[in-house]
C-alpha cells in the first residue's frame, strides 16, 4: 500500500520525460490510498497508465504505456504476461512504452490493466485467497520496469 498525498505527487511518479503528456485520471481525490497498484486509461484510449512500486518500497513507480492497434484480422486467443490471463485480441495486446528516446519495448498485458480484477475473480471462482497472486503480480510489474526501463527499487521510507 501506498499513499499519493497530491496530484504533484502522481505526476512526480512517472518519468520527467512522460510528465507532459499526461491525461489525469477522472473523479479522484487527494490523498489517494492505493493498496496493490493504480490504472486508468486515456479518454481517447491511446494511452495506458500505471502506478506502482517496487516490493519493499512506498516510492510510486508512473509507467505510460501506448496501446497497439487490435488486431483486426482473425481473433486469437492471447495470455497477459503479468496475470497470465487468457483473452481474445482485443482484450490482450502489445504495450509499449519508451525506454529511453531511442528505444521503446514492449510487453503483452491486457489492454486495460485490470489484471488485479481478473486475478480476484479466479480466486474467487477456485476459492482461495488473490493475495499471493497479486504479490506475484507486482513483482511481475517490477521485474518489467527494472529489466527493460532500467528502474531500480527504492528502500520504503
Amino acid at each position: 500500500m501506498f499513499r499519493l498525498e497530491t496530484d504533484r505527487a502522481l505526476i512526480e511518479s512517472f518519468s520527467p520525460r512522460d510528465r507532459r503528456v499526461i491525461e489525469m485520471p477522472s473523479a479522484i481525490a487527494f490523498p489517494l490510498f492505493v493498496r496493490d497498484y493504480l490504472a486508468w486509461t486515456e479518454t481517447s484510449g491511446a494511452r495506458v497508465y500505471l502506478v506502482f512500486t517496487a516490493p519493499g518500497s512506498r516510492k510510486p513507480i508512473g509507467i505510460i504505456f501506448r496501446r497497439d492497434s487490435p488486431d483486426r484480422g482473425i481473433p486469437s486467443s492471447r495470455i497477459c504476461d503479468w496475470c497470465h490471463t487468457h483473452g481474445s485480441s482485443i482484450e490482450v495486446g502489445l504495450l509499449t512504452t519508451d525506454a529511453t528516446s531511442k528505444r521503446r519495448v514492449g510487453v503483452s498485458l491486457c489492454v486495460d490493466l485490470r489484471c488485479k480484477e481478473k486475478l480476484e475473480e479466479a480466486a474467487d471462482r477456485s476459492g482461495r485467497h488473490p493475495r499471493a497472486a497479486i504479490e506475484q503480480l507486482k513483482e511481475r510489474m517490477f521485474r518489467f520496469a527494472h529489466e527493460a526501463l532500467g528502474i531500480e527499487g527504492q528502500p520504503a521510507a
